[in-house]
């Protein structure tokens, strides 16, 4: 006779099936029955690993069954691989009666065999030769380049500017020449009105900067 927690799980089993689509295994072991070899009690979309009610345990039931049920742990997310080797993700939670001792095994299995072969083909395809230290941004103006260009030398020396010393502000500097910043008009106003520094200091960090 199934246990109360077990015929829940059985409801529970075709609910979940039925949200999650033709893809997702839904299995319900008992591990109470005289008959261990014929542990599944309930499934719902068996096609996805080829099992049906009546067939023996997995190799998680049968750890289940030589082991002490009380210390099992649940499973949650892994990953499995069927025998015509498709992927997928795995949950095994272990259904217990009033004294901790696993009664039953509540397992699904979603089959994500295609979404990892269109991760593949994705990545694939948004790749870059190397890793980049920052996604650029596209900008409307060349007056916003600028201040984007700014804030991300501030991020790179990694303190705002009343906290940065002569070699912070050099460092700075030589961020904003090799990006291209003072290409564009009036950058050197702009930058030094920001960092605080005149235009003949400026020019002395640039020529730091260039010769480091």
């Amino acid at each position: 006779m199934l246990a109360l927690e077990i015929k829940f799980c059985l409801q529970m089993a075709k609910a979940i099936a039925a949200q999650f689509g033709p893809n997702c295994e839904v299995v319900v072991h008992d591990l109470g029955t005289n008959e261990p070899e014929h542990s599944i009690v309930a499934i719902e979309n068996g096609h996805v690993s080829g099992r049906k009610v009546g067939d023996g345990p997995s190799q998680v039931v049968l750890e289940a069954l030589r082991s002490d049920t009380r210390k099992l742990q649940d499973r949650l997310a892994y990953l499995t691989r069927t025998e015509d080797g498709r992927i997928l993700k795995s949950s095994t939670v272990y259904m217990r009666d009033e004294n901790g001792k696993a009664i039953g095994i509540f397992s699904i299995n979603y089959d994500i065999s295609a979404m990892k072969a269109m991760e593949e083909v994705i990545h694939s395809f948004v790749g870059v030769a190397a890793p980049e230290k920052e996604t650029p941004e596209i900008t409307h103006s060349v007056s916003e380049l600028l201040e984007q260009l700014i804030e991300q030398s501030v991020r790179l020396v990694g303190k705002p500017v009343a906290l940065m010393n002569k070699e912070d502000k050099v460092q700075a500097i030589r961020f904003l020449n090799d990006s291209g910043a003072f290409l564009i008009t009036k950058s050197g106003a702009r930058v030094c009105s920001y960092f605080g520094i005149s235009k003949y200091t400026l020019y002395s960090y640039l020529d730091e900067a260039k010769t480091e």
